[in-house]
């Protein structure tokens, strides 16, 4: 496989997590785009680490890092999410409008 083969999913794997994120009104929907937007991107990052400077670790390490930070974000997301079903009882996105502080 090569570079662009790569690139060619992860722009895929974005723009599907693009239109996931801004079509839904689902809190959880919205969650999942993001999710694969970020997929697209580490796929990339991988992609050009691989391809373009394999001797050194620090591409490893800027996709562990990304991949941790993905996951505290789903998880602050995901109680922010459960908390606003549990007060509210809604969970989409026009129902927590009127939650600006």
């Amino acid at each position: 496989m090569t570079l662009e083969l790569f690139l060619l999913a992860a722009a895929g794997l974005f723009a599907i997590g693009l239109y996931g994120a801004l079509s839904q009104q689902s809190i959880v929907m919205l969650m999942m785009g993001l999710e694969l937007m970020l997929n697209g991107v580490i796929l990339a990052a991988a992609a050009f680490w691989h391809f373009l400077a394999s001797a050194g670790s620090q591409g490893q390490v800027l996709i562990v890092v990304v991949v941790t930070a993905m996951a505290v974000e789903m998880a602050a997301g995901f109680a922010v999410a459960t908390a606003i079903y549990r007060a509210r009882q809604v969970d989409m996105t026009d129902g927590a409008a009127d939650l600006k502080g």
